[in-house]
């Protein structure tokens, strides 16, 4: 289907731009947010009334044939399982915590405590599994004090994590634990009474659904309540922004994680609120994980599909390469949709070229701005926005504020979709929000073209990364990061810039170990030690850098040295989250003899030049 046959305007979102005293600009969508459920799962019970038999959720089996859990059915399970919590002393006091990744029982329990007006925060296996010694799982305990724990896989039991669980908080699970009895799903189950329908009708708009876990980029996580009001508005946001969802359910293949927004919020309450179905991907855009997410995707063609920046570099690897990959995928594909990061322009134009070549036209690639306090989106493209950078503009029943803030725009919002706070942290939540009322973001953002605003907003970087020079020019860290990695593609996963006060700009460069090692014919995985010392590779960078300061001899985009960090980002010590963003500043304080290298008079052998004599 063509991008005209979509039935896209040019701007759903038409925006008046009102500059105000003091160099700020409101802007006002003109179009009005259509009406919203006061509930989430008033739209489970809907699509559970209108088609019944309808796939809603489904996964494979220890990795075989898929098992399928209709509307109807996840209806009748989530009320039973609701009934269940009903009778135990739970409540946004003791909330459900649910610390295992995506299935359909974490399904079922989440939605059942929605349906109960119970909250639940679903927590990053991450948190523990791969922390050494757990510092984000006991500040989440501490301050949430969870009535329940679940996890419907045995390894998110770690016996160090039941140490921080209160002995009297019940565990929920599908494998017994030693030490501790754990009740099952089946065993939540009670009979559905008139007691429960009473509590659900009591659920309203400002009831909190979840707690949701900010990525902790800036230190301890912050604990996003989110309510009713925020999922179903945010919702019908996503539905303007997609005509499509409109006419048919969507199809969706998904494996981004429900403890984070653009999965949990933005991907179930877009399938949900539609009648769509959901097909839970197992694979990660990992080279370990990546063959997962293509044998899904041969079986399974979705009608949007959503991923990462790194995830569509990966995905169009392959389907360069696998006619029957590229078939299935196409055959009903009406859009692609990222966030996230920046989305490379050369990945853009490859899934371009291979959509021309199977369907004979492009597929829209759709994006936005958006945070985990927003719920999520506040931006959205479309079609005639399509290129790298582009944010989009805000949706409706949304008024937008851009603020000056250090020589930049930054984008604030007030939106049925933003939080009211964050739990149990009074000063946060007064820190988050202007004196108009206005949820601070701490993004930038700029016209694309200053004569003719419907073209869009562009991203222009997170404020508290920007830092000055000794010669007091500001730098733009986020455009000069994304500029940093697509000019040292394939072989970097991420670059922090550095430095604060200093004469002149540097790099920290962390590798993509998989690329390098391929690009050196390695038959084994190298460490990133390995690759920190590999004349080739630093050769290849070095390259690289010159390219790139050719044309930047700016003093605030051109970097003169770079570092290979000999070890990855420690989540430990707060340097990359378990979405696998990097936190600059952490890694800037953890790594400052690596920096002071780069600073030195005398240059270090390990440091890249890009002054130093070719080979």
């Amino acid at each position: 289907m063509a991008k005209d046959e979509l039935d896209w305007t040019a701007d759903p979102f038409h925006t008046r731009f009102e500059p105000r005293a003091g160099g700020s600009v409101l802007l006002q969508p003109q179009g009005t947010l259509p009406a919203y459920p006061a509930r989430l799962m008033d739209w489970l019970e809907h699509w559970a009334g209108v088609a019944p038999a309808r796939t809603l959720v489904a996964r494979r089996v220890h990795g075989g044939g898929w098992k399928n859990v209709s509307y109807c059915e996840m209806l009748e399970c989530v009320r039973r399982v609701a009934a269940g919590l009903a009778t135990r002393n739970l409540s946004d006091q003791r909330p459900i915590l649910i610390v295992s990744g995506n299935s359909i029982e974490h399904l079922v329990l989440s939605f059942a405590a929605m349906w109960a007006g119970i909250p639940f925060c679903p927590m990053s296996p991450a948190y523990s599994l791969a922390s050494a010694d757990l510092g984000k799982a006991r500040y989440v305990i501490e301050l949430l004090t969870p009535g329940m724990v679940a996890a419907f896989d045995t390894p998110s039991f770690s016996s160090t994590l039941m140490k921080l669980v209160s002995p009297d908080t019940e565990i929920v699970g599908d494998a017994p634990l030693a030490d501790r009895e754990v009740t099952t799903l089946a065993q939540l189950e009670a009979p559905v009474t008139s007691e429960l329908d009473i509590r659900h009708r009591n659920t309203d708009r400002d009831t909190i659904t979840k707690f949701l876990l900010t990525s902790g980029s800036t230190g301890q996580p912050k604990v996003v309540i989110t309510t009713n009001r925020m999922v179903c508005s945010n919702a019908m946001m996503q539905r303007q922004s997609m005509p499509f969802l409109v006419d048919e359910p969507p199809v969706v293949v998904d494996w981004l994680p429900w403890s984070h927004t653009f999965g949990g919020s933005h991907i179930v309450g877009l399938v949900l609120s539609n009648g769509g179905t959901l097909y839970i991907d197992d694979g990660r855009p990992t080279p370990a994980g990546i063959a997962e997410t293509i044998r899904n995707l041969r079986e399974i063609s979705p009608t949007v599909y959503f991923n990462v920046p790194k995830g569509f570099e990966m995905i169009a690897q392959h389907l360069r390469d696998d006619g029957e990959l590229r078939r299935c995928f196409y055959w009903r594909l009406r859009a692609y949709f990222f966030a996230g990061a920046s989305l490379a322009q050369h990945t853009w134009d490859a899934l371009d070229t291979m959509s021309l070549q199977e369907r004979r036209l492009t597929t829209p690639m759709l994006s936005g701005l958006g945070a985990t306090e927003t719920g999520p989106a506040v931006t959205f493209t479309t079609p005639a926005m399509g290129r790298a950078g582009v944010v989009g503009l805000p949706a409706s029943g949304s008024l937008v504020k851009l603020a000056p803030v250090n020589e930049k725009l930054e984008i604030r919002v007030r939106s049925p979709s933003v939080t009211p706070g964050y739990w149990r942290q009074p000063l946060l939540t007064a820190e988050a929000f202007d004196d108009e009322g206005f949820y601070r973001l701490g993004d930038a953002v700029r016209l694309l073209d200053q004569n003719d605003p419907t073209r869009g907003l562009v991203f222009d970087g997170r404020i508290g990364e920007d830092f000055k020079l000794s010669n007091g020019s500001w730098v733009s860290v986020g455009p000069l990061r994304a500029e940093l990695i697509a000019q040292l593609a394939p072989f970097v996963q991420d670059v922090v810039i550095a430095c604060p006060d200093a004469d002149y700009l540097t790099a920290l460069i962390v590798p993509d170990v998989a690329a390098c090692a391929r690009a050196l014919r390695l038959s084994h995985t190298p460490s990133h030690e390995e690759i920190a010392g590999d004349a080739v590779i630093k050769g290849l960078l070095r390259a690289c850098l010159r390219v790139h300061a050719r044309r930047n001899a700016s003093s605030t985009r051109h970097i003169r040295r770079a570092h290979l960090l000999p070890s990855p980002p420690s989540l430990d010590h707060g340097e990359v989250t378990d979405k696998g963003s990097i936190n600059q500043r952490a890694v800037l304080r953890n790594r400052s003899q690596l920096v002071a290298a780069l600073y030195a008079s005398v240059r270090r052998g390990d440091v890249i030049d890009i002054d130093e004599p070719s080979a």
